[in-house]
Formats: structure tokens, sequence, C-alpha cells
């Protein structure tokens, strides 16, 4: 699991990065990152369809099925956190 908390400033921002299979263009990228991006306290998305990895910032931790889901509506399957 890659899940880094930081809490510089007044702000606590949590990054995870999480395992997707299925993405192989910029735009399954594009399709993956606009639907997590939904999610409640989403601040930024970066899916890479080379490593199959997408980076997520958010406002506090994520629930899993809530990713899990919004990487289901993408077309794509969530394997879990890199």
């Amino acid at each position: 699991m890659t899940a880094q908390t930081d809490t510089a400033g007044t702000a606590t921002t949590v990054t995870t990065v999480y395992k997707v299979s299925g993405m192989s263009c910029g735009h399954c990228e594009g399709s993956v990152s606009s639907e997590i991006s939904g999610i409640d306290g989403v601040t930024s998305v970066k899916a890479v369809a080379a490593s199959g990895e997408v980076t997520v910032v958010s406002t506090a931790p994520l629930d899993e099925d809530a990713v899990r889901a919004a990487v289901d509506e993408a077309g794509f399957e969530l394997v879990g956190r890199a």
C-alpha cells in the first residue's frame, strides 16, 4: 500500500497509488481520472496507462469501494493499492 499523509500547513492531504488493469492509452487514462475526480475529497488524479498506476491525492483517506465503483464506471478494473 502506498498512502502518504502530508500535514505541512493547515490542510491534510493523502496520496494513494492504486493499480488498475486494462488501461492502454491516453483516452483510458482520461476516463479513469475523470471518474475518480468525481469522488468527494479528491483534489488530484494522475493515471499512467503504461504502469497501470493511478495516483490519487485527497483531503482524507478514500473508501476503496468508491474508488472501485469509479474505476468500474470508466470500464476498467481496480486491482488494489500499489
